[in-house]
Formats: structure tokens, sequence, C-alpha cells
């Protein structure tokens, strides 16, 4: 008598990933937020005008910082040959801190510029990548560590400006000994204006700092995924 031989029954293990590009303006499932296009993209606009910046700023703050070194040397000189001239000294002492920082806010700029820079360069190059080996090109969304770096140095410039300018002021309106005194106080609180304005810019390039590890995530992770064959954005 022949026994019926038992079926054994397999288990097909269905794979629920599905390999669907995320569509403009949507979050991929390792979190980043991308936008997809069929071209690499241009650079947006703070990455054109960091390249554009970037070196006249440096320039600036070069052209700066020496013009301030000339003016510490002509303050020196007046404290050695004039020490009784309080008008003549305290007007360099606030035309010298205006101009120095001038050229602070001006490579501090530069270095944001140039970080806006390098993003645009990762932003270009990773597109045509993609593009051409025939993937979609996912890129990624401007993150909030950006748009923080360009509040932060929008505030510093200004604080640091409305510093300079008020040097200046000062500078121009001592006319007596009896106004030394006022402008020595509006000093120190000048000073304090121009350190949070330091501070400012120096948050930003964290800040854009941090950017640039996260487009480099993004781009590591976009790397490995160009390995597989090419997927369209219609699935």
């Amino acid at each position: 008598m022949n026994t019926p031989t038992p079926t054994t029954k397999r288990r097909t293990r269905t794979n629920t990933r599905t390999d669907r590009v995320p569509r403009s303006g949507e979050s991929r499932r390792d979190g980043f937020a991308v936008e997809t296009s069929d071209r690499s993209p241009s650079t947006n606009l703070p990455q054109r005008m960091g390249t554009r910046l970037w070196a006249p700023m440096l320039v600036m703050a070069l052209m700066a910082f020496a013009a301030a070194m000339v003016l510490g040397i002509l303050r020196a000189d007046a404290v050695a040959t004039t020490p009784d001239d309080a008008v003549r000294l305290a007007q360099l002492q606030h035309v010298t801190a205006g101009v120095m920082f001038i050229g602070f806010t001006a490579v501090l700029s530069a270095i944001a510029f140039a970080i806006a820079r390098i993003l645009g360069v990762f932003r270009d190059g990773g597109g045509q990548l993609q593009h051409t080996v025939g993937n979609p090109v996912q890129t990624l969304r401007m993150p909030g560590t950006a748009k923080l770096m360009i509040v932060m140095m929008m505030m510093g410039m200004m604080a640091i400006i409305v510093a300079v300018i008020a040097h200046f002021v000062v500078a121009g309106q001592l006319a007596a000994t009896a106004d030394v005194a006022a402008a020595d106080q509006v000093f120190v609180i000048l000073e304090a204006v121009r350190r949070v304005g330091v501070a400012l810019h120096l948050v930003a390039i964290a800040f854009g700092l941090a950017t640039i590890v996260q487009v480099l995530r993004f781009q590591t992770v976009r790397i490995g995924e160009l390995a597989g064959p090419p997927r369209s954005t219609s699935d």
C-alpha cells in the first residue's frame, strides 16, 4: 500500500521593502528630506553668493586689518608724544576699534561664504554624478542648520556694523575734554556689542560646519545606492 508522500509547504518570504524613489519634497526612510529631479540642480542663492563674495570679503578683511595696524601705530605715537591730548587719544581709540572690527566681520563672513561655496560644490557635483550614472537626481533640501547659519551670520554682521558706525559717530562728535568720559563709557558698551556680534558669527560658522557634516552623510548614503540598478520616480 502506497502511503502519500507528505508535501512540504515552503514559505516564501516576501520582501516588504520598496525601492520607490521619494518625490520632490518628501523624506526618505533614513530621514533625509530630498528634492528629486531628472537633472542636476543648480546652486541656490546663498551658495551663489558664497562663491562670489568669499574672496572679496577676505580681501576687505586684510585691508581693514592693515589700516587698523596703522591707526594703532598712530595712537601709540600719540600716547608717547602728546599724552595730555585726551580728545585725540579717544578719537583714535574709537576709530581704531571701528576699523579693526570691520576686518573681523569681513573675515568671519568670508569663512561663512566659503562654507556656502563648499555646500554648492557638493550640491552640483553630487547631482552631476547621479545624472551621469542614470539615476534620478536626489538633492538634500536645505537643512535647518543651514538656515540658522544664514540667520546668525546676518545678526552678527548687523551687530558689528551698528557698533562700528557708533564708534565713528562718537569719534566725530568728540570736541572737548569734557566729552572724553562719556566717550569711554560708550566704548565699553560698544565693546560688549562687538563681542556679541563675533559670538553670533562663530555660532553661524558652527552651524555651517554641522551642515557640511549632514551633507557628507547624505552623499555617502547616496553613493552607496548608486551601485544598485537605476530606479524611476514613477514606481
